[in-house]
């Protein structure tokens, strides 16, 4: 029972009221003055005590009864069942001929508003690997070329769209999972031959760190389904794991660690050029690695994480 701030009636209230009419012989009209309320009101609660008893005194539902021009049941089953095609509301609308608010107040009363609810019962897969090395979590983000300073340093938005051939900057991250110590490179292109030289460099710098990489795991990207990326793993012993196709939570680290990169090095800055902002991010790099808190390291740094890691005392049978 929920009652608003200025409520005059309480589950008790309306006990008491009801009581003095009924069983102390008071009358609507002395009773309701008495509950500083109407003497309708008061005739309204002792009625429903008179048929229901006790649960007289309970609120009722506000919700109508019924609603004659309600969508149908068939409607809203094919409603959903278009939603679970991952359709938008307004494809859904355009599909069944409805107007876009109808379909739109449908799937918020179903509960698919938003495509994250389409599987409600998929548990978070949430994991972390053991040791160093057992898993490479590697992913490209396209960034636009820096041809002049735009709205985001000026405030001033004018026209549409990028500058004409202004082009594109691929910034392809490696991030270790057990210890989210990160290798970052800015390319021009997210070619097979690209990301198998990144691949071999990343490789190196988690070498050079007590790293040895046993998997590496991409989305399914043409350069990483390409045969010269498989022969480069298969040469650098290394086994390549896929994402699931629509599932980029799967490589999540990745994710997650081009949203730090993003707001710390890329739009943390004010940059006049694109080689300006390429040179600022070895700097920020080694601040993430060393000494940058990270949350699901208990806030210590990546190279911290794999000081600890490595000093753990290991069998060797």
């Amino acid at each position: 029972m929920k009652l608003h701030a200025n409520a005059a009636l309480s589950l008790n209230q309306r006990r008491r009221m009801v009581g003095r009419v009924l069983e102390r012989g008071w009358s609507l009209t002395a009773a309701a003055e008495a509950a500083e309320v109407s003497e309708r009101t008061c005739s309204k609660w002792v009625g429903r005590y008179r048929v229901q008893g006790e649960a007289g005194l309970l609120d009722r539902s506000s919700a109508p009864r019924s609603i004659p021009h309600r969508t149908s049941e068939d409607r809203v089953q094919a409603i959903a069942a278009l939603r679970r095609l991952r359709m938008t509301a307004a494809e859904i609308a355009e599909c069944l001929g409805m107007a876009l608010s109808t379909v739109s107040a449908v799937l918020g009363r179903i509960g698919l508003g938003k495509l994250s609810r389409l599987d409600p019962l998929e548990a978070p897969n949430r994991y972390e690997r053991c040791a160093p090395g057992e898993l490479l979590h590697i992913d490209v983000k396209k960034l636009g070329r820096i041809e002049k300073v735009g709205h985001r340093i000026t405030g001033k938005f004018v026209g549409y769209g990028r500058s004409a051939g202004a082009g594109w900057e691929f910034v392809h991250v490696c991030v270790d999972d057990a210890t989210r110590l990160a290798y970052v490179e800015v390319l021009g292109d997210e070619k097979a031959t690209t990301v198998v030289a990144f691949l071999r460099r990343a490789v190196a710098f988690y070498s050079a760190h007590g790293v040895t990489v046993e998997r590496v795991m991409t989305d399914n990207g043409s350069g990483y389904r390409s045969t010269l990326h498989a022969l480069a793993c298969r040469a650098l012993k290394i086994r390549h794991l896929r994402t699931r196709p629509y599932r980029p939570r799967t490589n999540g680290k990745a994710e997650r660690f081009i949203r730090t990169l993003l707001g710390g090095w890329a739009y943390g800055a004010i940059y006049t050029t694109s080689t300006q902002r390429t040179s600022a991010l070895d700097g920020w790099l080694w601040h993430y690695n060393h000494q940058r808190p990270h949350g699901a390291l208990s806030h210590k740094p990546p190279i911290a994480r794999l000081n600890e890691l490595n000093n753990l005392p290991r069998s060797y049978s």
